[in-house]
């Protein structure tokens, strides 16, 4: 999601060290970000699986939930157990409308003091406007404008960053700690958005540019980019807030049910409560019918399939649409994320992309298309 172009594009702490390393700048969330760098999108793709990937992710929005309240407040704004999370855990999440759609997706951590929440950069002024609107008389909501954000990942991303911050190797994934390294203090998770293992940094701003460029000085890691960064995704099967996932659809259409706990499901202690949750109940149980729900693809030729195409099916009826796509660097296929109706979800199901009119075959398929590789000990 890009700014307008007569609105000034804001730029990370790391923007000059992106400049100096040759990276083309691209407008997206509002902010300068680099898209690849010299090396291009399919070799900073390939090293991410390979070695460690480094991103520039401090478009990405940092807010403290802090005081006694605040985890049951925040279970009142998303369908996920906030209550039971354990002191060093995060968990996935989902900030829901009062129809049940996704205003945006997030991370959550217990830091036992505070919750901490990352959300997308191009949803972070409306986020946190939501969250103060509806939970800011039972817990202090803190935006963190002063910290940056880097991710690195890759299979040897723990290699280089418990060289430089010791006790890091001790996470697995889905955990949180406080570090420390020359001087800055880092909370760190062992998360990311690419399927790999790795990590994601927060750090002050100050601090940011000299910690890039210690990691970028380590022989494992090389700065990636916005492409890659998607590429990866995408064959982790992950979703792409505006392309995947909006305030249109909700968590049972997108097939997010695995993130919704079942203590905040029908029957369970702390069940309901949260905004849409008549129809996301409704949905998970059945007693709502679906008209589309969010599948993969894999096309049977080498013809990339992007957002938007429609999917068609052996009558030339038209039964879903493309929401993102491209041609996997791993696999060397076409790969997609779409919404089919219902009828047309099951593994295997044959589909039709009407690229520029002409009908690709593509195959119902379930993600991740790439298996992932998160360290869970």
């Amino acid at each position: 999601m890009s700014a307008p172009h007569d609105t000034p594009l804001l730029t990370t702490p790391l923007n000059a060290l992106h400049v100096e390393l040759g990276a083309r700048m691209v407008p997206f969330a509002g902010y300068s970000m680099p898209v690849q760098y010299p090396a291009g999108l399919m070799a900073e793709h390939h090293h991410t699986r390979t070695a460690a990937g480094l991103f520039d992710v401090s478009h990405m929005g940092q807010l403290r939930l802090v005081g006694a309240d605040a985890a049951a407040a925040f279970e009142t704004l998303i369908p996920m157990n906030v209550i039971g999370l354990q002191a060093g855990k995060q968990r996935y999440g989902l900030l829901l409308n009062d129809e049940g759609g996704i205003l945006d997706d997030l991370m959550f951590v217990n830091r036992g003091a505070d919750l901490f929440v990352i959300v997308n950069g191009a949803c972070k002024a409306g986020d946190i406007a939501h969250i103060q609107a509806r939970i800011g008389q039972r817990c202090d909501v803190i935006p963190m404008p002063e910290r940056a954000l880097l991710a690195l990942q890759g299979p040897q991303a723990v290699a280089a960053l418990s060289r430089m911050v010791p006790g890091v190797e001790k996470l697995v994934f889905m955990t949180g700690g406080s570090f420390s390294w020359a001087g800055a203090d880092l909370f760190i998770t062992r998360s990311g958005y690419t399927g790999e293992d790795g990590f994601e940094i927060s750090v002050h701003n100050d601090h940011a540019e000299a910690l890039a460029r210690a990691l970028l000085a380590q022989p494992e890691v090389k700065p990636v980019g916005l492409g890659a960064r998607n590429s990866l995704r995408l064959e982790a099967g992950l979703c792409l807030y505006g392309n995947d996932i909006d305030t249109t659809t909700t968590p049972v259409e997108a097939a997010l049910n695995w993130a919704m706990q079942k203590v905040r499901r029908t029957g369970g202690a702390r069940a309901g409560g949260f905004p849409g949750a008549d129809t996301v109940l409704a949905q998970l149980d059945g007693t709502l019918p679906l008209t589309r729900v969010r599948v993969g693809l894999v096309a049977t030729e080498r013809v990339p399939v992007r957002e938007h195409v429609k999917l068609e099916n052996m009558d030339g009826q038209t039964v879903g649409e493309v929401t993102s796509g491209l041609l996997s660097p791993t696999l060397n296929r076409p790969i997609a994320i779409a919404y089919v109706e219902p009828d047309y979800a099951a593994a295997g199901t044959e589909l039709f992309a009407m690229v520029r009119g002409k009908p690709v075959p593509m195959v119902v398929t379930p993600t991740p298309f790439v298996p992932t590789r998160y360290h869970r000990g």
